[in-house]
């Protein structure tokens, strides 16, 4: 018995670019660096919308090392060290090499703001909320 992709189904028309893009991504997760996904409560006091902050552990990454981009519906944060000093290791076990971490983001999701701070950089993002709107379709009825 063969097993069919998920999105084969004469049911799911049009979603060729999601499946691509879901098995780019599976690819491409090696697990560095190590990042958490929370979600931060509204907070009434100052008006802030619900948020998801993405934090990931990038010691000893500088903010001109890191590069944050949005695009489309795609988030990446690139990482890239670049050593000027000629060192001398006795031992090396902290790992100086590059990253990317690309994130797929809902449609209406923006990233708000994204801040470096003790060798964690976080992200945050927000979904504004839709206004809701009824629109009421008229029924033509032919003579």
């Amino acid at each position: 018995m063969s097993r069919l992709p998920p999105f084969t189904s004469p049911l799911m028309l049009g979603f060729d670019a999601m499946e691509s893009t879901l098995k780019r991504i599976a690819k491409g997760n090696d697990g560095y660096p190590p990042y958490n996904i929370e979600r931060v409560h509204r907070d009434d006091t100052t008006d802030q919308p619900e948020r998801l902050r993405i934090t990931l552990a990038v010691a000893g990454f500088s903010e001109d090392d890191l590069e944050v981009t949005a695009e489309d519906n795609q988030f990446v944060i690139r990482g890239r060290q670049i050593e000027t000093v000629e060192r001398e290791y006795l031992h090396r076990g902290i790992a100086a090499r590059q990253f990317q971490r690309t994130f797929m983001l809902a449609d209406g999701m923006q990233v708000l703001k994204a801040e470096l701070r003790n060798g964690l950089l976080s992200i945050d993002l927000v979904r504004p909320e839709p206004s809701r709107m009824v629109k009421k379709i008229n029924i033509l009825v032919p003579d």
